[in-house]
């Protein structure tokens, strides 16, 4: 019997590789809702019709296209409809979540203010915004209650002044961060105000940058204090001296935080002060045409750099961009102690400048005119924001220090804060933002005087920075995963059945030294009620429990998670 004839093998079937819509590769279609958005309109051109046709027809002639996506390329989002719970924040229509105000976030490039400028947006705030304004850890400031009828009137105040709501959000270039004492500080590598001052002239409102896969963070600062939390922003420039070609930049990209964190990588690239700008466009380029848009959790920088990794990310810089190489350079030297500038210091002229804290975040527009007032009866003209939601206030006389001091702790803001007023930090929490959980600005607001009354014996104890960030929900604005003690908002148990506004805690997170996220703590979370009783027997347990030396991320690494509790 002949055995039959095998059949041959068929060659394997090449499966076909999904894009993840990136346009430098051909992958333009399908577009999801936002790319689908963004295509069909330039987002910049929704002022036209706010200006022409919204404010004169009201919230409802808005078309939710651009009320839920194209506002926010001019710094506008509606606000959380009052009475809502965090427990109903995902689960029902954004339509329901809206109110029918706005939350406005007014642009500082490098965190730079004139006296004029301030007072002119703290006169918004008492006109328009009901008092309202919250300095942000992007050195911007937010005004809330903001009406559609309203902006066109906000606008010409502004931009009077030569401030601006462009691209403040939305996936585009967003603010640029800087140091608050470029230019003053006695320990500055370099003066990056040029670089910025370019940066927002040449490429903000560029309609060939608006439309990226998602928002782009910039930090540029030649301060040894890397006092622009370079190491979490899509591209950051860190001040460092080259050996041979004397002060620059060095080149990082890819940092981020959000539920995907990842602290950005250095290039090994350095950068000279006039090439700031076009290497800055370059990277922004780069995003734009290579960044992931189909699956709009992975559209951010950090991603597409965790994938190529730094050489190739480099190597597509230089060769597809730039056209040229880029100078090999060395790493700055990492900083130690508080990057915040809170407190009295001298500048290279002669004068101070005086660094205060603000209450989480959360001053108001009577506030911001008072602080342009006191500022200028010392002869001051210069305000400066910083990523700590502070203010300063520079070009003091020594013998005006004391009494500017004085008004401003009138006002609230404090030159010589204690430890835990000095490191708070809060988002927006769920009183204004659609995607909070919990409220975060009174609450901190709240702990630091309770922390101040219950850890008063120990004060003098705390000689570095135990930092404690609150966060409404999982996005990490205020930076949960970089805190000594980051507190992510959250429904939890409250031990009678009930579910109850809350925190996932995580621990020992930081930047600089203790570079790295925060440690959550198996099953470990905590109300809201109990908050200051945490705190409170976390940094006892700290300080008791210290080596010589120890910093609050070196004991967390290795504390039993009991003590932890």
């Amino acid at each position: 019997m002949v055995p039959p004839t095998e059949a041959p093998a068929r060659p394997a079937r090449k499966r076909k590789t999904r894009g993840e819509g990136q346009w430098a590769l051909g992958y333009r279609e399908p577009l999801n809702a936002n790319e689908r958005s963004k295509k069909d309109d330039n987002p910049l051109n929704v002022r036209q019709r706010i200006e022409t046709i919204y404010a004169h027809g009201g919230f409802d002639s808005i078309d939710p296209a651009d009320l839920r996506g194209r506002f926010r390329w001019w710094g506008l989002y509606t606000q959380r409809a009052p009475g809502i719970p965090g427990a109903r924040t995902g689960t029902i229509e954004p339509e329901e979540l809206d109110d029918r105000y706005f939350m406005l976030r007014v642009r500082i490039d490098g965190g730079a203010l004139t006296t004029e400028q301030l007072r002119t947006i703290g006169e918004i705030s008492q006109t328009y915004a009901r008092d309202t304004a919250d300095i942000t850890d992007r050195q911007n400031i937010q005004l809330h209650w903001v009406r559609v009828e309203d902006m066109p009137t906000i606008w010409q105040k502004l931009e009077g002044v030569g401030l601006s709501t462009t691209e403040a959000c939305g996936d585009c270039p967003r603010v640029v961060l800087g140091s608050p004492v470029a230019g003053i500080a006695a320990d500055e590598i370099i003066d990056a105000t040029p670089a910025i001052a370019e940066i927002a002239e040449r490429f903000i409102g560029d309609r060939s940058l608006s439309n990226l896969p998602r928002k782009f963070k910039s930090a540029i600062s030649g301060s040894p204090r890397w006092d622009t939390v370079p190491e979490i922003n899509d591209i950051s420039l860190v001040g460092v001296v080259h050996p041979e070609h004397g002060p620059g930049f060095d080149l990082w990209v890819g940092g981020g935080l959000s539920t995907n964190p990842k602290l950005a990588v250095r290039l090994g690239a350095w950068v000279p002060l006039g090439e700031v700008a076009e290497v800055w466009q370059a990277v922004v380029q780069i995003f734009r045409d290579y960044g992931y848009r189909r699956l709009r959790h992975r559209a951010r920088l950090k991603f597409l750099l965790a994938d190529w990794g730094p050489e190739k990310f480099r190597q597509v810089l230089e060769d597809e961009y730039l056209g040229r190489k880029l100078v090999d350079g060395p790493a700055p030297e990492t900083p130690t102690g508080h990057r915040d500038h809170v407190g009295v210091h001298p500048q290279v002229d002669g004068n101070f400048y005086v660094g205060a804290k603000s209450a989480a975040g959360r001053v108001s527009g009577s506030t911001l005119v008072e602080v342009a007032k006191a500022a200028e009866r010392v002869g001051s003209r210069r305000i400066r924001t910083t990523v700590e939601q502070n203010l300063l206030v520079l070009d003091v006389p020594q013998s005006e220090v004391d009494g500017l001091v004085a008004d401003l702790g009138a006002l609230g803001l404090q030159a010589d804060p204690s430890p835990w007023r000095r490191n708070v930090l809060a988002c927006t929490g769920i009183e204004f933002c659609k995607l909070a959980i919990v409220e975060t600005k009174e609450r901190a607001i709240a702990l630091v005087d309770e922390l101040e009354q219950r850890l008063a014996d120990i004060q003098g104890d705390v000689t570095d920075p135990v930092t404690i960030n609150l966060n409404g929900c999982p996005n990490a604005c205020a930076r949960t995963q970089v805190a000594d003690i980051g507190l992510k908002g959250q429904m939890v148990p409250d031990g009678n059945g009930n579910q109850v506004e809350g925190f996932q805690v995580h621990l020992g997170g930081g930047l600089g030294q203790d570079a790295g996220f925060g440690r959550k703590i198996r099953g470990h979370k905590v109300t809201s009620a109990e908050l200051g009783d945490y705190v409170e027997r976390l940094v006892r347990n700290y300080l008791a429990q210290r080596g010589t030396g120890e910093r609050f991320a070196q004991w967390v690494a290795r504390a039993e998670e009991d003590d932890l509790k």
